[in-house]
């Protein structure tokens, strides 16, 4: 099959390709959910072990957070643009 014969097929048949963007957007959130799991968890673990550290160690936690649900959004707009 060439890539032509699948842009085609792609271009009339739009509902698949609706529905394939979505199923691409799920996998795409599945790694920030993830990272933003390991984030939180480090930072619980960081406040529990020095407590007096607790404001620096929130602030690089939303930090942290932010930049790992910048993928989500990425992966969502990408979704829109492809």
């Amino acid at each position: 099959m060439s890539l032509s014969y699948l842009a085609q097929e792609a271009a009339t048949n739009e509902s698949t390709v609706r529905g394939l963007g979505a199923v691409g957007y799920g996998l795409a959130a599945i790694g920030p959910g993830i990272g933003v799991g390991i984030v939180v968890g480090k930072a619980i673990e960081g406040i529990a072990r020095q407590p007096e550290l607790q404001g620096t160690i929130r602030t690089n936690m939303f930090l942290g957070i932010a930049f790992t649900e910048a993928l989500a959004l990425i992966g969502l707009v990408a979704g829109f643009i492809f």
